[in-house]
């Protein structure tokens, strides 16, 4: 469901490296969209109303890559439906929405999984069991850097309708720092502001391209993210973790696959331009960990609780930019 840059990524995934599984339709508002998708993709169906597709409903699972403020009602009424439901970051916008989505799929016994794959990433999982293994001590401070090159659609640049830079750049970055400390937020204390996008600010007042996070966690392990959008310069996430014994970085912006040496501008390698190119492998993975899940009966490594806490923690973040003062959770 979304026939956009990540709808198209995941019907790639599905289709190319999860044999097990069958794509069988695609959604999207723009009918030309979605049918230019379909064709594509040689599929026999294509619908411009989810409801349509669900009335349908020759499918087990789909996949929501639509706006944030859609995602609720899909989600809701695909539980309705008893349809799974991999749901793309960031989960919704509210904590009230959140709880409905995972009350209604709990309800229909359907699974729902959030779409966080840097997770299902192998440098993240590495660094994962380092830090398990003792090979850091005790870690002590996570900072994770999330930065996209080009500004998302219009609709994101309204916070009423995507929660902001923080939801929809900055939530693999809180989810990374949960998953990592294994603890829940407890003090959340961000910085934002408009820095590059003049143009936006008459229509969008409350619009920010960058912000700083710090974070305390009730284990006492602390927190930093930075996010920005647009920088520009490439795609980059990466992650630092400082533990008593050491340090581990995680995550690299060049793409070292090629490399040109001149005289005249030295050793010069091309950096990741895109999400898609950078965590491609992990995408696939979430997507065939979903299949598994599915198939075998089993939780999901990212659930939905886990897509509501990261809702949460960007909320505190948008309410302490509005205040100019550190917010306690839980809200």
């Amino acid at each position: 469901m979304g026939a956009g840059r990540v709808g198209k990524v995941h019907a790639l995934g599905l289709k190319n490296n999860i044999p097990e599984a069958e794509l069988v339709a695609v959604v999207d508002k723009d009918e030309e969209a979605a049918k230019k998708l379909a064709k594509e993709f040689e599929l026999k169906m294509y619908f411009k109303d989810y409801r349509e597709a669900l009335d349908w409903g020759k499918f087990d699972a789909i996949i929501i890559t639509t706006p944030t403020f859609t995602h609720k009602a899909i989600t809701v009424n695909a539980a309705k439906a008893e349809k799974h439901i991999f749901c793309e970051k960031p989960m919704t916008l509210t904590l009230k929405e959140a709880d409905s989505m995972i009350q209604e799929t709990k309800r229909a016994k359907v699974k729902l999984q959030v779409g966080f794959m840097r997770r299902f990433d192998r440098g993240f999982l590495a660094a994962k069991e380092k830090v398990k293994e003792g090979a850091i001590g005790e870690p002590l401070l996570i900072k994770s850097t999330g930065r996209g090159p080009e500004l998302p659609p219009e609709w994101a640049w309204d916070i009423k309708k995507s929660s902001g830079m923080l939801a929809e750049v900055g939530s693999h970055d809180f989810d990374t720092l949960r998953w990592f400390v294994e603890g829940e937020f407890e003090k959340i204390d961000a910085f934002a502001g408009n820095y590059k996008c003049s143009q936006i600010k008459e229509r969008y007042p409350d619009f920010y391209d960058h912000a700083v996070v710090i974070a305390q966690f009730q284990n006492g392990r602390l927190g930093m993210l930075d996010v920005g959008c647009p920088v520009g310069y490439g795609y980059d996430a990466r992650m630092e973790l400082l533990g008593t014994k050491g340090v581990i970085f995680v995550g690299k912006i060049k793409d070292n696959q090629v490399m040109v040496c001149t005289k005249g501008s030295g050793a010069v390698s091309s950096i990741y331009n895109s999400w898609k190119s950078r965590f491609k492998d992990a995408y696939i993975d979430e997507l065939r960990h979903f299949i598994d899940v599915i198939k075998r009966d089993e939780e999901p490594f990212v659930t939905g609780e886990d897509g509501k806490k990261v809702v949460e923690a960007v909320a505190a973040a948008n309410k302490s930019i509005q205040i100019g003062q550190a917010v306690s959770l839980p809200l």
